[in-house]
């Protein structure tokens, strides 16, 4: 622990270093039991005489906040007195306008959550935990204490390359691809290199929230575009848009996937008009009825889509990596943005997650992971067409980790919502997705992080909230 005195502060070198010591411990940093540095070394350190430091010592031992230890030396007592009554630091910093009021979207569920039904989330107990670790130790030894590319690691750029050409039919090459810190990392790179401040995006209403707080963080201008049974409604899309973002697999949070002739207008338009599209390809590996349609990326014949992706779901989100597949006159400026951010993704995770691809390992844990989830799905869904039928509507419940039920005519979502947490539940309410458009009430029921004999009892629980 570092201690300041200045001689020539006006006030007494003992009354500085007591006052120090105090506010350590009262607010924290020294907690009960641990040992105060022994005074000869301490005078030594703060270039002052052993008595100002055995005089602190002595003062804090008068008033309780330490005490002598047989042996010699003086600890932090184990019940120091309550601190006195002082004014709290100053904070005269405010947010910009812009961030005024801003709070985590996404937070840890509360003390006393039984089930978390939030969207999105994976199970951590379907973690290759032992096989990951191993991977990760082989790295630690293998890499170097080097500063790395700041488009990732070329090893594992050609790994994904090569995994989302075969899962996903994307095409792409190492000097195609952008590591990232997960898919809101990309969108965030990529955004920052496409637009000036105060150009216009134009965003699925209801779409993603935590897309569209960043599109307004970064200076640009919202549209919000309705998305109908077929994705998003091209024809609505503002002349203005130099982006379009979009999650055509599994649109979210409704659910739907995007019809093969809206791909083609879309990609039509944003030629006429000379936009770019950002395509987040949101759960397509989880799929339980139909079958993935082509990408977006796939059909571009003209250069205008970005595809990003993450290994938050597929594989954990507390490995934090995603990548970008952007058109080439893209790469060399966004991984000079990278640099001048955070420099360069974590190089052993890189390592250990290419080791992971290469060995067949990550397309293992998805099949796995595909067939849990499936069940789970499936509970689900049958929950939705039978004893919650009355009170719910399943919107689109074909693919993904979670699913989007609208509250019949009635139900309060801020009600159903405060009652399901009195009951252990936590879920997201539908409503909050909505932009521009009149919000509608509803759930957003996720089944990833519940268990395969949890998820039966939580819907129950649900239901009778809903009936009563």
């Amino acid at each position: 622990m570092d201690l300041f005195l200045d001689p020539e502060a006006g006030k007494p070198l003992t009354a500085q270093l007591y006052e120090q010591l105090r506010h350590s411990i009262t607010r924290g940093r020294l907690l009960p039991g641990d040992q105060l540095v022994p005074s000869r070394q301490l005078a030594d350190e703060l270039g002052v005489s052993r008595h100002t430091v055995t005089t602190a010592y002595s003062r804090l031992v008068a008033e309780g906040y330490a005490e002598g230890r047989a042996g010699g030396g003086s600890v932090v007592a184990s019940a120091s007195p309550a601190p006195p009554k002082e004014a709290g630091p100053a904070a005269a910093l405010r947010p910009s306008p812009r961030f005024a009021g801003w709070s985590p979207y996404f937070r840890r569920p509360p003390y006393g959550c039984r089930f978390d039904l939030r969207a999105g989330l994976p199970d951590p107990a379907l973690f290759p935990a032992a096989l990951w670790r191993r991977r990760v130790a082989d790295a630690v030894v293998a890499e170097h204490a080097l500063y790395g590319d700041p488009a990732g690691k070329i090893r594992l750029r050609r790994a994904i390359a090569a995994w989302i050409a075969r899962s996903r039919s994307v095409a792409a090459t190492e000097d195609t691809i952008v590591i990232t810190c997960g898919a809101q990392h990309a969108i965030d790179l990529v955004t920052r290199i496409l637009l000036e401040p105060g150009d216009c995006v134009a965003v699925e209403d209801p779409g993603y929230v935590p897309a569209v707080r960043l599109f307004e963080a970064l200076g640009a201008r919202v549209a919000a575009v309705p998305v109908d049974d077929q994705g998003l409604v091209v024809d609505l899309l503002p002349p203005s848009a130099r982006i379009v973002y979009v999650t055509p697999s599994h649109q979210y949070p409704l659910g739907m996937t995007m019809s093969m002739a809206r791909r083609r207008a879309l990609l039509r338009w944003a030629e006429r008009h000379d936009a770019a599209v950002i395509e987040d390809d949101y759960d397509t590996e989880f799929r339980y009825v139909d079958r993935p349609l082509e990408p977006l990326q796939t059909l571009d014949a003209a250069g205008r889509v970005v595809y990003v992706g993450s290994f938050s779901k597929t594989f954990s989100p507390s490995v934090r990596l995603g990548f970008a597949v952007v058109p080439q006159p893209l790469a060399e400026p966004i991984a000079a943005l990278r640099q001048l951010i955070d420099w360069h993704p974590p190089i052993t995770m890189q390592t250990a997650l290419a080791d992971f691809i290469e060995d067949g390992l990550l397309d293992k844990h998805i099949r796995r992971s595909r067939r849990v989830y499936a069940e789970r799905h499936h509970i689900l869904t049958e929950a939705l067409s039978g004893p919650l039928a009355g009170h719910l509507s399943a919107r689109s419940p074909n693919a993904g980790l979670h699913v989007t039920a609208v509250l019949r005519e009635g139900l309060r979502e801020n009600d159903v919502l405060h009652a399901a947490a009195r009951h252990g539940i936590v879920t997201s309410g539908l409503s909050d997705c909505f932009y521009t458009a009149p919000p509608q009430s509803g759930l957003l029921i996720g089944f990833g992080a519940v268990s395969i004999t949890g998820l039966p009892v939580a819907l129950r629980i649900l239901g009778r909230i809903l009936a009563s």
